[in-house]
């Protein structure tokens, strides 16, 4: 038997890597001779740096950057074991949670550490970056990220402008002339999984702004202030990126990452599997494993254990998910590849208890399922 586990993370008990290793642990102790291959996956959101450089025996190194509100903070970014790759989640450096509720306020907030962490990047000579966007505290359409990388973003008076969504109705006019040269020779895939365009009632400031402490009034300003960067993006840069589906995501980063970057936003889960090519690893496989913490009804919608159930679906290969916990309408995934679910947790348990035996929990769940394999090749 050859099997394939391929499982995102659990959120606050496993990475990928360890429960991959759980659920081979446990299967091993009644099938010991399969060939077994452990892919740690992601989505494209929190985790991904830590599932890109388990998967590929690589590293996680330390920067202090820019914080959103301006301040320093100690972020993260990983690089692949052939060092070609950086892999970058934005919220590291400008993520929401790095900011308490009373200060949080998009009007003030900065891409600039994300910017950072990009640059760091580069002066590592890698030839391939991929961003994930999410979790951000921002609203300022990546202006701080470009401004962190070069790129001029001038008002009347020819000063750059300041931080946050507040001020990009200051810019007059961007010159790119001294954005980094090295952006130019490396491909950027950013994991982007809403479709929410910049501006508009469906845009950045409308839908996302309040959960990043916006008011009412504060939407309304934020969003003129991003169809007049989208404006002032297409007089200087010749790029009409307002209307693309996903440069609303992360506040408007996919925006500038489009504008500044030429980079590709893509589904996040799809990123990462052809990153660590799971369909070749998938095609001659015997069984499939993959999982997280929750499955539910949402877990169609670009979820990490649906993208790599329609790999395996494409080579006939059955497909077991196991979660930490299965949540209303969840057999909806069974139209979309997975054949069995299992929850890990053994029974009536407080959520510390299940997030500390977690890997316990899911070795235990490996072993009876192999048993019930083993059972029917009797």
């Amino acid at each position: 038997m050859k099997i394939v586990i391929a499982p995102d993370s659990f959120k606050e008990s496993m990475t990928a890597l360890e429960a991959a290793t759980a659920i081979e642990t446990g299967f091993k102790k009644v099938l010991p001779n399969a060939d077994y291959q452990k892919v740690p996956m992601a989505d494209g959101g929190e985790g991904t740096v830590q599932s890109l450089v388990d998967a590929t025996n690589g590293e996680i190194i330390y920067e202090t950057v820019t914080c959103p509100l301006g301040n320093s903070v100690d972020a993260f970014y990983g690089i692949t074991g052939d060092g070609k790759t950086a892999v970058i989640e934005m919220a590291a450096a400008s993520g929401l949670h790095l900011i308490s509720s009373e200060n949080r306020n998009p009007l003030k907030t900065t891409t600039r550490g994300t910017g950072e962490l990009i640059r760091k990047a580069l002066d590592k000579g890698v030839k391939h970056l991929i961003i994930g966007l999410g979790g951000s505290a921002t609203n300022d359409g990546g202006a701080g990220m470009a401004q962190a990388l070069g790129a001029k973003l001038l008002d009347a008076n020819g000063e750059q402008i300041g931080y946050g969504g507040g001020e990009l109705k200051e810019i007059n006019s961007i010159d790119v002339s001294n954005i980094d040269p090295r952006l130019t020779n490396i491909i950027i895939d950013v994991a982007c999984d809403v479709d929410n365009p910049l501006t508009g009632e469906r845009g950045a400031a409308v839908v996302f702004g309040p959960q990043k402490g916006a008011t009412p009034e504060m939407v309304k300003i934020l969003d003129e202030n991003l169809s007049h960067f989208a404006d002032v993006l297409k007089k200087d840069l010749e790029k009409d990126i307002a209307p693309i589906p996903g440069t609303g995501a992360a506040g408007g980063l996919g925006a500038g990452l489009l504008a500044f970057l030429n980079a590709d936003l893509k589904r996040g889960v799809d990123i990462v599997l052809e990153f660590v090519k799971l369909e070749e690893k998938i095609k001659d496989a015997t069984l499939v494993f993959t999982g997280e913490g929750k499955i539910d009804c949402q877990t169609i919608y670009g979820k990490t254990p649906i993208g790599v159930a329609k790999t395996a679906k494409k080579y006939g290969v059955p497909v077991i998910g196991i979660a930490g916990s299965i949540g209303d309408q969840s057999d909806v995934v069974y139209e979309h590849g997975i054949d069995a679910l299992f929850t890990i947790v053994p029974g009536a348990v407080k959520l510390e208890e299940a997030l500390h035996h977690a890997e316990q929990y899911t070795m235990d769940t490996a072993e009876n399922i192999a048993r019930m394999i083993q059972l029917t090749r009797v």
